[in-house]
């Protein structure tokens, strides 16, 4: 009994640090990404920084993130680079690295012309996207039910556009193509690397993803600002500004790498939601962007529709996770008994005499 009681205290200051680190790793992502974006759009919204050039903001992006991943991986060697051939390179690597540019630019094109706060309800169509481009590539199972949620957090989004005070069509067309290149993007990595069993961590992945997303940039760079940054005589490259904000989109991926690799992606997931509240309450309260209440009902709608769908998938995890569970419990008691069967002695009948 004393033995008993004495574990109880250390069990329980286990169970507490792992909630504290829990929390400390999601509220450590929450304020990068939160970082992240208010600084994108900082720097490219024409009413503050005033430097209109996605392209070239994605491109120091990569160029700074494939620095910082080659020294780790092959200058200190703290990490340990993942076997990728050439074939696998190019066949898997390319594409994913491609629709990471795509999606990135789109992304940060948005910024110049859309609000935050109405970027982050936008935002709220990823699983629609995601789960319709897994229905499509027979990735995901279609199910009446999970499509009515999805119709119902496209309905949600509609109407919060339509409440929109800065309605903008080009910028709503860059965000949900953003959207559409990101989901097909992670679609793609489960369908070209986790289906092949190779798993690539935030510094892996930009050592490899990085450089091709820079390559694949440069080709619409140079047709569509270059020409518009060499006609800019007055500028002067920021150091500090881009410098900080580079590093802030690299530190953002170690904290992705935290919190997915001490959680779980859907643990992610949910701090996302409640990231695009503090989002949506920063834009409204400090940047002064205009949030109306048909705004707030129709990202309410979506919002309940994202919540829905991230408990359905909790329920999904718990159940494969039972079944996973009774299948080795199952495995065992067979491999039990067979040792039993092989161990026990023979025993044979003496003869009569």
């Amino acid at each position: 009994m004393a033995k008993g009681t004495g574990n109880a205290p250390s069990s329980n200051m286990e169970l507490y640090r792992k909630i504290f680190f829990s929390y400390l790793y999601v509220m450590v992502w929450i304020f990068l990404s939160f970082s992240v974006i208010i600084y994108n759009k900082y720097i490219l919204d024409r009413n503050l920084y005033n430097w209109p050039f996605p392209i070239t903001l994605t491109m120091i992006h990569m160029a700074f993130c494939s620095v910082l991943a080659f020294l780790i991986i092959r200058v200190f060697k703290w990490v340990e680079p993942v076997n990728m051939t050439r074939e696998l390179y190019m066949g898997s690597v390319v594409p994913i690295g491609a629709l990471y540019s795509l999606s990135l630019w789109l992304s940060n094109s948005a910024y110049i012309y859309l609000s935050v706060s109405f970027i982050q309800m936008l935002k709220a169509l990823m699983p629609v996207a995601v789960y319709s481009i897994g229905v499509s590539l027979k990735r995901e199972n279609f199910k009446s039910q999970t499509m009515a949620n999805m119709i119902g957090i496209s309905v949600g989004v509609g109407i919060a556009a339509y409440g929109e005070a800065k309605f903008n069509g080009w910028g709503v067309m860059l965000q949900l193509g953003a959207v559409a290149f990101e989901a097909t993007r992670l679609v793609l990595i489960q369908i070209l690397l986790t289906s092949k069993g190779i798993s690539l961590n935030p510094i892996t992945s930009l050592y490899y993803i990085a450089p091709c997303c820079f390559v694949c940039l440069t080709v619409p760079w140079i047709i569509v600002e270059y020409p518009r940054l060499m006609a800019m005589s007055s500028f002067n490259f920021d150091y500090l500004v881009f410098g900080t904000n580079s590093a802030c989109a690299f530190l953002l991926n170690l904290a992705v790498f935290l919190l997915v690799g001490k959680t779980s992606a859907l643990t992610m997931n949910v701090a996302g939601v409640v990231k695009d509240w503090l989002l949506i309450a920063f834009s409204w309260s400090v940047i002064a962007d205009r949030v109306t209440t048909i705004n707030l009902v129709g990202y309410g709608i979506a919002f309940l529709g994202v919540c829905f769908y991230n408990h359905a998938k909790l329920q999904a995890m718990k159940n494969k996770d039972s079944q996973k569970k009774v299948v080795q419990a199952d495995e065992e008691g067979e491999h039990l008994l067979e040792q039993k069967t092989e161990t026990e002695p023979v025993r044979k009948s003496s003869p009569q005499v």
